[in-house]
């Protein structure tokens, strides 16, 4: 059984649910697409007040999501290895049964198969926890990554006077277009870096 899934896919909705965050409680806009298709509002200093970031570049360079998928694809691989092993004993066992029932006593055979039949239902049972934690970890793993994302975005759009952070990525896009000056991708990924630099020391 493979428990393994497309772990940066996840990634990408857990970023998805980042999209749209309200930085500060002032002023909400009232219509979300009218933000996207009008021009960007701006503070009276000439600032913008909306700003947007690409999804995809997050994902692709944000040094904590390539660690977590690392950790993720790691527990998978090892709960995958260890299901494997645990089905091949099995298999083994019945392998042996099958080749020696012809000489076994009936009374034999049916006390073998019963045991044989409850080896593969604690197995069948074994294997469902082992994807239940790996799809656990993963859900666990995507919470965080949505906590600091979403962390990170507020106090990035305080800092810096933002009313209202946007995010898109290609083919599921919530900014169909926008000004380049308004894209902070760069200035966010460099931030999230930082700051998860400074996490792991």
């Amino acid at each position: 059984m493979k428990f393994t899934a497309s772990v940066i896919t996840r990634s990408v909705l857990a970023l998805g649910i980042a999209a749209s965050v309200v930085a500060c409680n002032q002023n909400k806009p009232a219509d979300k697409a009218a933000a996207s298709s009008t021009p960007a509002a701006s503070t009276a200093a000439g600032k913008p007040e909306i700003v947007f970031f690409n999804q995809d570049s997050v994902v692709s360079q944000y040094n904590y999501i390539k660690d977590m998928d690392k950790r993720l694809e790691a527990k998978a691989k090892n709960a995958q290895n260890d299901v494997g092993s645990r089905q091949q004993a099995i298999q083994r066992e019945i392998a042996e049964y099958q080749k020696n029932a012809a000489t076994m006593s009936a009374d034999q055979r049916q006390a073998t198969e019963q045991r044989l039949q409850r080896k593969g239902q604690e197995f069948q049972q074994y294997q469902q926890n082992a994807g239940a934690a790996v799809q656990n970890d993963q859900m666990n793993e995507q919470t965080k990554l949505y906590e600091k994302l979403s962390d990170f975005v507020k106090n990035y759009a305080k800092e810096h006077g933002y009313k209202l952070v946007l995010t898109y990525k290609k083919g599921d896009p919530t900014v169909m277009y926008g000004d380049p000056s308004l894209d902070v991708t760069v200035d966010v990924v460099k931030g999230l870096n930082d700051a998860y630099t400074k996490d792991k020391k």
